[in-house]
């Protein structure tokens, strides 16, 4: 059908035609544009969410002329495919039925207002073809960045306490967080709790609600496996162990909080420190 044709049964004249018809290649760019800077966010990001990948690209849209708003950014998503489904709940790693003391939660009442002031840590199992492995994690209340981890393929202390003494190595002179975590007995244990009162950082720990009263922890975890591959099987424990180093760098560094203003917790913890 000609232009004509087209203008006539439409009812508009040959210059919006061609102004329309520009808008929409236009926009058919811009979108080739936003779908190609998705895809190479998400090659690292594999599941960072829609308003997340839209502050992380902003930067290059706006040097390319582009933009786009949420609503818009989420269609794109939606047409193509991109938006991130909900995954399988985790399993717990907890063993809280033991003789071994244990401490009140210090951290529920507290107002957090500077890195280094509380720490919450936890255990992450992930699963591997030859076994699973267990990710001992330690977390700054404030700026949300993990200060301590370890992968190992042992559930006994000594991850955990290996964990630790990576936090610790980077904690500033004078300052002592509260420790928190859940009842398990790896935190319990003489030797973790030692290692604890030998730098006199405060001991503090789940009591009744569990995974509510260490709800920043879990929800570390939770974005490591869900948003970072850590959730799959593995083919092998050294796979595992590189995803996992990979993941703590990514979300330290790349990965920007809601609730820290988009900025990463990295970019938060050297400011606050």
């Amino acid at each position: 059908m000609s232009v004509s044709a087209v203008c006539s049964r439409a009812g508009m004249s040959r210059a919006n035609y061609y102004a329309c018809r520009r808008q929409r290649r236009a926009r058919k760019v811009d979108e080739d544009l936003i779908l190609s800077l998705v895809r190479g966010e998400r090659q690292v990001h594999p599941r960072l969410g829609g308003r997340k990948l839209l502050h992380v690209l902003r930067e290059d849209l706006e040097a390319n002329g582009v933009r786009v708003g949420r609503d818009r950014l989420f269609d794109i998503l939606s047409a193509h495919g991109l938006l991130v489904e909900s995954t399988r709940a985790r399993a717990r790693t907890t063993n809280s039925r033991h003789s071994l003391p244990v401490y009140h939660n210090l951290v529920a009442e507290m107002t957090l207002y500077e890195a280094n002031q509380a720490w919450a840590a936890d255990l992450t199992y992930v699963r591997t073809k030859e076994g699973f492995m267990y990710g001992a994690l330690i977390t700054d209340m404030h700026s949300r960045k993990i200060v301590g981890s370890f992968i190992g393929d042992s559930l006994e202390a000594t991850g955990c306490v290996k964990a630790l003494d990576v936090a610790l190595s980077g904690l500033p002179a004078g300052k002592h967080p509260v420790h928190h975590s859940d009842r398990g007995c790896q935190y319990c244990c003489h030797l973790y709790v030692d290692r604890l009162n030998g730098r006199a950082l405060p001991v503090s720990m789940t009591e009744v609600l569990h995974c509510y009263e260490n709800a920043m922890a879990e929800r570390v975890n939770g974005i490591l496996k869900q948003e970072y591959g850590l959730g799959r099987d593995f083919q092998t424990k050294a796979q595992a162990v590189a995803v996992f180093k990979q993941a703590v760098y990514l979300y330290n560094h790349r990965r920007p909080h809601l609730s820290l203003d988009y900025q990463t917790p990295a970019e938060v913890h050297v400011r606050a420190a």
